[in-house]
C-alpha cells in the first residue's frame, strides 16, 4: 500500500532525529544546499513565517525569485570568496556568508543585496537599531 506524503514526511523527521540531521547538515555545507537554506530563510522572513524577533523588518517586502537568487549568488565573486573563507575556518559561524539588504526599507532585490559575513551583518543591524533610538 503506497504511503501518503505526510507519512513519508513523518518518517523523514524520525530518521533525522535518529541520525542528528547529518545528511542535511552535510548538504547545507555545499554551495547549492547553503543557498537553498539561505533562500528558504529569506522567504520565511518576508512571509512573516519565521520566529525572528524583528519580523517587522522584513514582513511584506519584495523578494526576488529563487532562480534569480541562485543565479545572482553563483555569479557573485563575494559569495564564492566568503564561502571559501567559511569552509577554511571549519564553518565558524561569524564567517558564514550572509545576505545584507543595503536599504532596510526595501526587500531582497538584486540591487539591494550584498554578501557579507554573518558578523558584519549582525554588527550593521545592531548599529542601525541603536542609531534609531
Amino acid at each position: 500500500m503506497p504511503r501518503t506524503q505526510e507519512q513519508i514526511n513523518e518518517r523523514q523527521r524520525e530518521l533525522r532525529k535518529i541520525n542528528g540531521n547529518v545528511h542535511t547538515k552535510k548538504y547545507e555545507r555545499t554551495k547549492k544546499g547553503f543557498l537553498m537554506r539561505k533562500y528558504h530563510h529569506m522567504l520565511g522572513r518576508i512571509n512573516g513565517e519565521e520566529w525572528y524577533a524583528g519580523v517587522h523588518l522584513w514582513a511584506g517586502k519584495e523578494i526576488l525569485s529563487k532562480d534569480d537568487f541562485y543565479n545572482w549568488s553563483m555569479n557573485n565573486p563575494d559569495f564564492h570568496r566568503l564561502f571559501k573563507e567559511w569552509e577554511d575556518s571549519g564553518y565558524e559561524r561569524n564567517l558564514c556568508p550572509s545576505v545584507d539588504r543595503l536599504d532596510s526599507k526595501l526587500g531582497y532585490l538584486i540591487d539591494n543585496m550584498e554578501f557579507v559575513t554573518f558578523l558584519e551583518n549582525a554588527t550593521r543591524g545592531s548599529r542601525s537599531r541603536w542609531a534609531k533610538q
